[in-house]
């Protein structure tokens, strides 16, 4: 049991460094786009920018060897129709919000609401992905592709690169290597972890080393930190954004083996453990307390990314702490019965042969 907790410590690091991640990008670059400059979370980022994403992808299919056997019922309704279920909640407040109150466009708030089930919407993309790589994965194990043949034909599409087309197509095409390795690459991932605990040091200068290379290659000549977005140099070509993709992805599970050896950072297992709350719940906290700042005289561009990113990542958390406290609005974090398929796991109608499922 003490391994198994050590595990899921270092993968709930690993979550919450991602989360931080992904809310700093869209914090600076919000930021940027209304102050017209760059500040310190710009340069952030563009160092991670190989794997800021894909490692999300990867830690996310981890634990699927966990359920991929199970028959399409529990499997659906547990990696398909779960993130569907908050991509739709979630889709619905976002428009809602955004368009049909902000912009006072109730026929487009309509129109975007329709277009939303076939084209992820602004940052719930992610949600909406993972139910798709999800779905896919389970047919590849369905119909017994072998891993490394899974593998090379999505690093395929990954180096092609596909940018053009719907964005469920360009966006497996970039991502799904990524999640498709976590999950058929989770035992070398774990020994990787193990061999972190027991050479602390070792994997410090690795990690180190890896992080001069990722910085060389990303701020080679060509590369440049713009208001709203990262152009890399050497890093940007095809192939070479696959390989530091995955070192990236890999040596972020390092740091978070190595962090997660200190209590000081126990904070930062504990936001891993919900950042699919923050995921969820961040964008428009984001931009409203971005819009309140500059409108209090807050404009330099460094200290309006930081406090932006962090009213961002505590806002979610904080109505979180409103929920469980009050009892009301669960539906926004937790899944309701009647959002579970039919003889699953917590729905309405479970049968006793899905309550021994839940319990494998």
């Amino acid at each position: 049991m003490a391994g198994k907790a050590a595990r899921l410590n270092w993968v709930d690091t690993a979550k919450g460094l991602s989360i931080i991640l992904v809310v700093m990008m869209h914090s600076a670059y919000g930021v940027g786009q209304d102050t017209g400059g760059t500040g310190v979370l710009h340069w952030v980022i563009a160092f991670a920018t190989p794997f800021r994403m894909p490692e999300f992808f990867l830690i996310s299919g981890l634990f699927l060897s966990m359920v991929i056997g199970r028959d399409w019922k529990a499997y659906g309704d547990r990696r398909v129709v779960h993130y569907l279920y908050f991509y739709a909640i979630w889709a619905v407040i976002h428009i809602g919000f955004k368009v049909a109150i902000s912009a006072r466009d109730p026929g487009g708030a309509a129109s975007a609401l329709a277009w939303a089930v076939v084209e992820p919407y602004g940052v719930l993309w992610f949600i909406y992905m993972l139910a798709v790589f999800s779905a896919v994965t389970k047919l590849c194990h369905q119909l017994r592709l072998p891993h490394w043949l899974v593998v090379a034909l999505a690093a395929v599409l990954q180096i092609a690169p596909i940018t053009a087309g719907p964005m469920i197509v360009t966006e497996l095409a970039e991502y799904f290597v990524f999640f498709y390795l976590g999950y058929a690459g989770a035992p070398l991932v774990f020994k990787l972890v193990e061999w972190v605990d027991a050479n602390p040091a070792k994997a410090s200068y690795g990690l180190l080393l890896w992080a001069v290379v990722n910085g060389l290659l990303v701020f080679s000549p060509g590369y440049a930190v713009l208001t709203d977005h990262v152009e890399m140099g050497i890093a940007a070509l095809p192939g070479v954004r696959l390989v530091l993709a995955v070192a990236g992805s890999l040596a972020l599970c390092v740091f978070a083996a190595l962090l997660s050896r200190l209590k000081v950072m126990e904070w930062l297992r504990w936001l891993g453990e919900r950042s699919i709350v923050v995921y969820l719940a961040f964008a428009l906290p984001m931009g409203i307390s971005r819009v309140v700042m500059i409108k209090l005289g807050l404009h330099d561009t460094s200290i309006l990314s930081i406090a932006v990113m962090l009213s961002a990542i505590v806002a979610p958390l904080l109505l979180l702490a409103v929920v469980n406290w009050s009892g009301k609005g669960k539906f926004l974090f937790e899944r309701p019965a009647w959002a579970h398929l039919p003889g699953t796991k917590g729905s309405r109608w479970q049968s006793a042969g899905a309550q021994g499922i839940a319990a494998e």
